[in-house]
């Protein structure tokens, strides 16, 4: 099994009426460590299923689910949901910052769910903040932030407890162009430094250019674009 992410003969279908609809249909696919692999396809063509299998959310009804060299599919709930407090980190579309919560207190949550000891999690939640260019908003609530800092605090969120495993939902569907490149060009940089296995939903195929390898998916079923840069 891969160090990274690796997804083997994936099938997952959902009920449709008499019937049911194949969201992925034998889906494989290896992110090494260190790497990203971004994701295009129109609506409907299974992204949102593809990200849910592998950040064990969702189990298939076929294939294997590999996280850091663990066999997810062999996980019952309460420990597929601790892998993902301590293994996987996700960048969501928006970045439901809690209002209440600085940006510093945002990271401490997360180290605080996953056991961490309290005085190294602020360390390294303020380390973070100051790698995504944000170490004078430390104490700033969300509110007090543009849409580009917020998504910047969302990915220094995600890789809090050092992921192995790191799956980006759309991270620049709210940006304007030039905002969003700066933001896809930071996870490049952020996955290579922080040796995460990176998987890119993105409707923007100029994104392309920071991944290793490029992957389309069409009614559930991948094929590969673009083999690296």
């Amino acid at each position: 099994m891969s160090s990274g992410l690796e997804l083997a003969d994936v099938t997952l279908t959902y009920p449709d009426g008499d019937s049911r609809l194949t969201a992925l249909d034998r889906v494989s696919l290896v992110v090494p460590p260190g790497t990203v692999t971004a994701v295009v396809g129109p609506s409907g063509s299974g992204k949102s299923s593809l990200l849910a299998v592998a950040a064990t959310l969702t189990r298939p009804d076929a294939g294997l689910v590999s996280i850091a060299g663990r066999d997810a599919s062999t996980l019952g709930a309460a420990e597929r949901a601790r892998l993902r407090r301590t293994t996987i980190g996700i960048v969501f579309q928006q970045p439901n910052l809690l209002a209440s919560l600085t940006c510093v207190e945002q990271l401490q949550v997360m180290a605080h769910l996953a056991g961490r000891n309290p005085r190294k999690a602020r360390a390294r939640a303020l380390d973070l903040l100051d790698r995504v260019g944000l170490a004078d908003r430390a104490e700033h609530r969300p509110h007090r932030l543009s849409g580009g800092q917020r998504q910047r605090v969302n990915i220094a969120r995600a890789l809090m407890n050092e992921p192995r495993v790191l799956l980006v939902d759309e991270p620049t569907s709210a940006l304007d162009h030039e905002r969003g490149a700066a933001i896809v060009a930071l996870l490049a940089e952020l996955t290579r430094t922080a040796g995460a296995a990176t998987v890119l939903v993105t409707h923007d195929r100029r994104h392309l250019t920071h991944a290793e390898r490029s992957l389309e998916l069409i009614d559930g079923r991948v094929r590969t674009l673009d083999e690296g840069h």
